[in-house]
Order: structure tokens, then C-alpha cells, then sequence
């Protein structure tokens, strides 16, 4: 079985790594843009910051690699995808599975990403999302972790789990693919805020924000369609370790320098869906207030204490209210 991994960052290398590293048989290509310095790096060294890709791996910059794969997994930033996507459609695509391996809301529209791939592909494809926690330093060090698959397509769902199942990963069915992909966008906005409150020496918040947060995103999946429980599964709450304290977590690591005012150097994927979820809540009416202090402060020059002084203020009403 061909696969072709498209995104040479640490999230696609690792993926790239991993699914040649679990002996099933996979024939595996790394595909990347030529301009990437990433891909120029594995093309001189075969080597990143954090990892090695063996020569049982292929490189390429040529998308027409994707006209041999059966199947295809993308992990580009996600307001990039609708783009590749579209470059894609140039190459022979039938029968293909695709699996995204991104987290994110496409900004202008608010779609989740399986819509935006299945809205360029025909109906002889199937699209999957692999979501849920984990690090690609602790992934290539051999620490395990959980993750979750889901489709609309239950057969496409039984191959992958079963072919990409290991010790280092073990893969569970999702079983909603409106929460899960909702869920796992957001949860980088919570990131984002659980870096803001370890910024202002407030990293006891963080129950708060892990129950509050996951209360208001759990509200938002229901009114989209999905089933509010997969906010409690691998895709939402279970990444919160990984997204909320890890000292590798890309979103906390953005919200704590954004309050000290510190350079990060590159946006996080939170600061762009936080805004689709802004766009979201007015469609679907629903109360997200912890998601609203965070676009505040990212995109109004709220003053942090005093935003977080009015979720205080808010009116009392009972924890588990609609």
C-alpha cells in the first residue's frame, strides 16, 4: 500500500517516520514544496531537529507523487488546505483515501477541514481525520500515547485504525466527526488561554478553564450537529494535557509569551480559530465566553486582568446549565 505524507514540518516528518517504522508494508513518501527549508534540509540530511527519516523513506517535491498513493495524509497549517487541495485536483485523485492530520476551522467560513477536502474531491474518495494528544519529541523518544480516527465511511475507519495500530499509538474509532474535528480546533484555543493565565502567575485557573472550556465547546458541537460526549473524548479533553501544560505545547507556549509580550516568532493555530469560532457562535447562538475573552484579548487589545475580572462578574447560574 502506497502512502504519501504531504507537510515536511515536525507533525508530517513524524507521521512519515511512524508509518514506515510499524512494519505493516506501507510504501512511504515524504512530499514537500521545494521552497520549504524543511524539505531542503531532508533532501541534504535526511534530518530534522528532532528526527531522522530512514532511506526506506521517499522524498519529493512533486505533487504528481499522489497519482501512485492509495493513500494520501496531509498535514499543511489548516487555512492553507482549500489552497492544496485545489493544487491537487490537478493530479489524478479517484479512489483515494485522504486523511487529515490537522487541527483547525477554516477562518472565512468557519468549515471544518474534511468539509473543505471533500468539497474538492468526487465522490470516489473518502476523507478521514487522525486527531487526539501527543508530541512528536515524546512520539520519537518511544513514550506512547492514544489517538482516534474518524470518517463517515465505517470501512475506511476499521482499514486505518487496523493498519496504523502500534505500541507506540493505539487508535481508537471516533464515532462523530462534527465533534471530533470541532473539539480538537478549539482545544488550541484553550491552549492559548492556559498559556495566558501561566503569563499572569495564574496557572491555578487551569481547572477552571479545563472544565469551563470544555462545558462551552461541548455546547458548541451539540449545536452543529454533533454529539457533545466527543468534547470529553481523545479529540477535546483528552489533548489537554499535551495542549494545556506541556512546556512543548505550541498554543500555550504562544498565549504566555503574547501576554508577557514576548516575540514567538509565528502565529499558533488557536489564534486562527478563534476566530471561526467567533463566526460559529453567532450562527449557532451559543454562550462561549472563555472563547470570546481569548479573541478579545488577541484581536481587540483587551486588557487581560480586566477581561478576566468580567468572567468573574458574570451572572451565577448552575454548572451544568444548557
Amino acid at each position: 500500500m502506497k502512502v504519501v505524507v504531504i507537510g515536511c514540518g515536525r507533525w508530517g516528518s513524524l507521521i512519515a517516520w511512524y508509518l514506515d517504522s510499524i512494519d505493516r508494508g506501507l510504501d512511504v513518501t515524504l512530499c514537500g514544496r521545494p521552497s520549504s527549508p524543511h524539505m531542503q534540509r531532508f533532501l541534504q540530511t535526511r534530518k530534522n531537529d528532532l528526527l531522522e527519516l530512514p532511506e526506506s523513506i521517499s522524498l519529493s517535491t512533486d505533487y504528481s507523487c499522489v497519482e501512485d498513493a492509495d493513500i494520501i495524509v496531509i498535514s499543511v497549517a489548516s487555512q492553507a488546505l482549500d489552497s492544496l487541495m485545489g493544487q491537487l485536483c490537478d493530479y489524478g485523485l479517484e479512489n483515494k483515501i485522504f486523511i487529515l492530520c490537522m487541527k483547525g476551522l477554516e477562518v472565512k467560513t468557519g468549515r471544518r477541514l474534511s468539509q473543505i477536502a471533500e468539497s474538492r474531491l468526487s465522490l470516489t474518495n473518502k476523507v478521514a481525520v487522525w486527531l487526539g494528544p501527543g508530541h512528536v519529541q515524546e512520539f520519537y523518544s518511544g513514550i506512547p500515547n492514544c489517538m482516534v480516527i474518524d470518517s463517515r465511511h465505517e470501512d475506511i475507519k476499521k482499514l486505518l485504525v487496523e493498519t496504523f495500530s502500534s505500541r507506540l499509538i493505539r487508535f481508537y474509532y471516533g464515532k462523530d466527526i462534527i465533534g471530533n474535528e470541532v473539539g480538537a480546533a478549539a482545544k488550541n484555543v484553550i491552549g492559548i488561554a492556559a498559556g495566558i493565565l501561566d503569563g499572569l502567575e495564574l496557572s491555578t485557573l487551569k481547572g477552571v478553564l479545563m472544565s469551563r472550556g470544555t462545558r462551552e465547546v461541548g455546547r458548541l458541537i451539540k449545536a452543529m450537529g454533533g454529539n457533545e460526549i466527543s468534547v470529553y473524548g481523545l479529540c477535546h479533553l483528552g489533548d489537554y494535557e499535551a495542549t494545556v501544560f506541556s512546556h512543548f505545547s505550541h498554543n500555550r507556549r504562544y498565549g504566555e509569551a503574547f501576554i508577557k509580550g514576548e516575540d514567538y516568532g509565528e502565529l499558533a493555530e488557536g489564534y486562527y480559530t478563534v476566530r471561526a469560532i467567533m463566526l460559529l457562535k453567532e450562527r449557532y447562538k451559543v454562550d462561549m465566553p472563555i472563547c470570546e475573552a481569548v479573541y478579545a484579548m488577541l484581536y481587540e487589545n483587551a486588557d487581560a486582568k480586566d477581561t478576566i475580572s468580567r468572567l468573574f462578574e458574570r451572572r451565577t447560574t448552575e454548572e451544568f446549565y444548557k
